[in-house]
């Protein structure tokens, strides 16, 4: 065992070993596990901010907002961390809207997008007076503008344009290609952008765009950047001012052996590319969700049972896929780790199993064919757990959503209690 920190995995710097136990921050994760239970979520505070600071960094010297993607992950005290910090937000429910309200968000910085608005949603936004509209579709500024026209205020909108650009990310997550539901088409654009510009009630603010989520490469976000300033010159010919450019977002992180682009150094190529064009001055937004959040969480588990089988090994655990869905949901991958680090005899001592939850279901695993020296009340880290996990988690088989915990330093915060029964039937009623 080591006695001093080091990262329980590449990509990971803020969960750390110390004399060969898990710490987040300056919190023992043992401990968190022992007081909360599990299956419990661990945040660190500190990788969300070095997160943001890479985007800042990136954006240094140009007019850029930050919209955080609410859907990555909506804990209230999440929301309210980013608020603090400055950003906006990107919504895509009345809900969301709801919870960056209640989380201190201004509704001038939210930005509201999806392809399935309903009339009810755009009503209260507007009342509200949020940021603008990511429009996605023709029908949508038709019903956007009477709802607008009848609370007698226009609507800011931008529209969202599907580059048809290929992100090279799971298809289930890929939003750019022409064969997807999200956005107008790019040949379609200027003319959109001028039946917009005549509607009464709607005011044009920019161009939007997001092609994907988990991309890990520079050339779709160029590529989709070149395809969204060409149409910015088109619709600009045509006497119709972009005030922003929405890039979307999209950018990866590390969950195994994947490298993405460093977020400052991204940055920096899209400025070259928008200065070398002419653009460099522009206000530009961005919505990252996945690349703030993603590896600034971890999801403890205790380990229930091991199961030898004839074919597989099975380490069956206390968290499942209402917890982690994104091994169901894409075979998405998540590094698992011992809270309690091997020693160097243990790991070779090391067996493999499929890890995998008490879900009644096949689909239900955690990962597959991981070496672990694991024994029944050993408790294991589900790494890159802060993205789309608890956003997506259910009840399914009356399994109670689990405890939040947001690490400042040596502080553990409690952000979301354990579901308790009241909470799994809420809402329903007996004949």
């Amino acid at each position: 065992m080591t006695s001093s920190a080091a990262p329980a995995i590449p990509g990971h710097p803020f969960f750390a070993y110390r004399d060969g136990q898990l710490f987040a921050g300056d919190v023992s994760v043992a401990q968190l596990a022992a007081q909360y239970g599990t299956p419990l979520f661990v945040y660190s505070q500190a990788a969300m901010r070095h997160a943001l600071d890479g985007y800042r960094r990136g954006f240094a010297g140009h007019q850029v907002k930050i919209h955080y993607a609410v859907k990555a992950n909506s804990n209230l005290a999440i929301l309210q961390f980013f608020a603090r910090e400055g950003c906006g937000f990107d919504i895509v429910s009345l809900g969301e809207l709801q919870r960056v309200l209640a989380a201190g968000a201004r509704p001038e910085d939210v930005v509201f997008s999806g392809v399935g608005k309903t009339r009810h949603e755009m009503r209260v936004a507007l009342t509200h007076g949020i940021g603008c509209f990511n429009v996605e579709s023709v029908p949508e500024l038709h019903v956007l503008n009477q709802v607008a026209g009848e609370l007698g205020v226009q609507a800011p909108i931008s529209l969202r344009v599907n580059p048809d650009v290929d992100p090279q990310t799971h298809p289930y997550i890929s939003t750019g290609l022409k064969g997807n539901k999200f956005g107008i088409s790019h040949q379609d654009a200027v003319a959109t952008f001028a039946l917009a510009a005549s509607l009464p009630h709607l005011r044009v603010r920019g161009i939007d765009s997001h092609i994907g989520s988990q991309i890990t490469t520079e050339a779709p976000f160029l590529d989709a950047l070149d395809r969204l300033l060409d149409i910015v010159e088109q619709v600009e010919a045509a006497g119709i001012p972009i005030h922003h450019i929405d890039c979307g977002g999209g950018l990866g992180i590390h969950y195994s052996d994947q490298l993405p682009p460093a977020t400052e150094t991204l940055w920096q190529k899209m400025f070259a590319k928008a200065q070398a064009r002419g653009f460099a001055d522009r206000a530009f937004m961005v919505e990252p969700g996945r690349s703030l959040v993603g590896n600034a969480g971890i999801c403890l588990t205790e380990v229930l049972y091991l199961k030898p089988g004839e074919e597989k090994n099975f380490c069956i655990v206390d968290a499942a896929m209402n917890d982690l869905p994104r091994p169901a949901m894409y075979e998405a991958f998540h590094a698992i780790v011992p809270v309690q680090q091997a020693s160097e005899a243990d790991a070779t001592a090391a067996v493999v199993y499929d890890v995998v939850g008490p879900v009644c279901e096949s689909g239900d695993w955690l990962g597959r064919d991981r070496a672990l020296h694991v024994a029944p009340g050993d408790w294991l880290a589900v790494c890159s757990a802060g993205a789309y996990c608890m956003s997506m988690a259910s009840q399914y088989n009356t399994r109670p959503k689990a405890t939040e915990i947001l690490v400042d330093g040596s502080t553990a915060h409690c952000i979301r209690q354990r579901d308790d029964f009241a909470a799994l039937v809420a809402g329903e009623i007996l004949l």
